[in-house]
């Protein structure tokens, strides 16, 4: 532990850890951003103490992001009369985003991108990336350019990233990539372990950088080349893979194999806790069942769950047997974790009609499980919010917000998480410094010059 004279001290009025709020709080970290000292005392030695009149909350994970779809959040809900909309359709929206945008311009949009996560509490971004190659589908000299690019993204906004590079191989189940699918293309495992291999280079300089290795979809890899993937990659990595979001993705599952997605799964891999399974909208009850009993975790994705039509995750009843989730926010087309949580509970008390979602304090339960499961999708096994020699990664709310000020304790989480909004976040601390403070991120007028240039010349908006 360093000399507390060489800390950098703050204090909250309070501090959020997984058994409640310390309050006051008084933090030292080192030069590395490391919490050297936490109490509910000031240090009994003088020391300069920046002094916050907010709530730390620990900065919010976000396990599933496909940055290049920013530049594309609102473009595709204009619904022609008579032309059915759906996943499907949006994917060929997204296809031509895909196709269009160079490095320095998927840099400038994942910097923006990434910036307002900042703002809005996200400490820790997974980038689920597939957009390896050139716009002709041939890779790039450095395999890894465009995850070389979302890393150097993540450091100009100032936020964690794990990089997922992910295997892209056919169309459809049984079928060729499409052309419009060209950039996203790995032919065979070893070519997918080759960008893995360049991957975990691009990061190496970087002590803020991790990496997670992922099969998209099943439809989108050879079943055979799914278990190859999985039984022969790293050990240690958490893998991520999308499974069961859309109905005809099951019917068009079943057609091929015979099994659902799910239960292909949990049929052929070995699914256990750094299993990262994103949406699993579409489950039976046997499914559901082998799913908690397995220990792997859920992503859910609400505002893009919604937004594309994909339909509700079973999540009451999926928490009643102790499964395990965290959040991410996919295309984008919303940020706010705080609305993230909102979705999930309130899209279970419709279809039930009960208020009950969550048995206790549901706002407790919400932020300490999607810290602890967003972090092991980041490959990070970490209990407690805030602990001696761990980073301080912080988002801090206004403690003196209406409705916040005069509130208890008991009620002030499920306070700040069910009325709140963005305008009651007075900054996020990430690696004990200030990243955005008042609203003002550190980088922010470069991040927005250079993503309005990338915009501007990609006349897609």
């Amino acid at each position: 532990m360093k000399p507390v004279e060489q800390l950098k001290f703050y204090s909250f009025k309070s501090l959020l850890q997984k058994e409640g709020w310390l309050t006051p709080a008084y933090i030292g970290v080192d030069q590395q951003g490391k919490i050297s000292y936490l109490n509910k005392q000031a240090p009994e030695i003088p020391v300069a103490i920046e002094s916050i009149q907010g709530l730390a909350l620990p900065g919010f994970q976000n396990a599933h992001s496909h940055a290049f779809q920013y530049a594309m959040a609102g473009l595709a809900e204009n619904h022609p009369v008579g032309v059915a909309d759906d996943f499907w359709t949006w994917r060929e929206a997204m296809y031509q985003c895909a196709l269009s945008v160079d490095p320095d311009q998927a840099q400038a949009i994942a910097a923006m991108l990434y910036a307002e996560m900042v703002r809005v509490g996200y400490t820790h971004v997974a980038e689920f990336h597939y957009l390896h190659h050139n716009k002709d589908g041939k890779p790039y000299t450095h395999l890894a350019e465009m995850g070389v690019r979302m890393v150097e993204a993540a450091r100009q906004a100032g936020i964690k990233i794990t990089l997922i590079p992910v295997f892209y191989q056919q169309g459809g189940f049984g079928l060729e990539p499409e052309p419009r699918q060209r950039r996203f293309i790995s032919r065979s495992v070893d070519d997918y372990f080759k960008l893995l291999a360049a991957s975990a280079l691009a990061i190496k300089s970087n002590s803020d950088a991790s990496l997670g290795f992922s099969v998209h979809s099943l439809r989108a890899v050879k079943l055979s080349d799914i278990k190859t993937t999985f039984l022969q990659g790293p050990k240690e990595l958490p893998f991520h893979l999308h499974v069961a979001e859309q109905k005809k993705e099951v019917a068009d599952c079943i057609a091929h194999c015979q099994k659902r997605p799910m239960q292909w799964v949990l049929d052929n891999l070995e699914v256990g806790e750094r299993f990262h399974l994103v949406h699993s909208t579409h489950l039976n009850d046997d499914e559901l069942n082998r799913l908690c009993r397995s220990n792997a975790n859920v992503v859910l994705c609400p505002s893009t769950e919604g937004n594309l039509g994909d339909g509700i995750f079973r999540m009451k009843e999926y928490v009643k047997q102790g499964g395990h989730w965290s959040v991410g926010t996919d295309s984008h087309i919303g940020l706010n974790p705080l609305e993230e949580f909102r979705m999930i509970d309130y899209r279970q008390r419709l279809i039930t009609n009960q208020r009950n979602t969550f048995e206790g304090d549901a706002a407790a339960y919400l932020v300490n499980e999607e810290i602890r499961s967003g972090r092991k999708a980041m490959g990070i096994f970490r209990d407690n919010h805030f602990e001696i020699g761990q980073p301080l990664d912080a988002v801090v709310y206004h403690a003196g917000a209406h409705l916040v000020d005069n509130t208890s304790e008991k009620n002030r989480l499920a306070t700040l998480l069910y009325t709140g909004d963005t305008s009651r976040i007075l900054g996020t601390l990430v690696n004990g410094r200030w990243a955005v403070k008042e609203q003002h991120h550190q980088n922010g007028h470069a991040i927005k010059v250079a993503f309005s240039k990338a915009l501007r010349s990609l006349k897609n908006r």
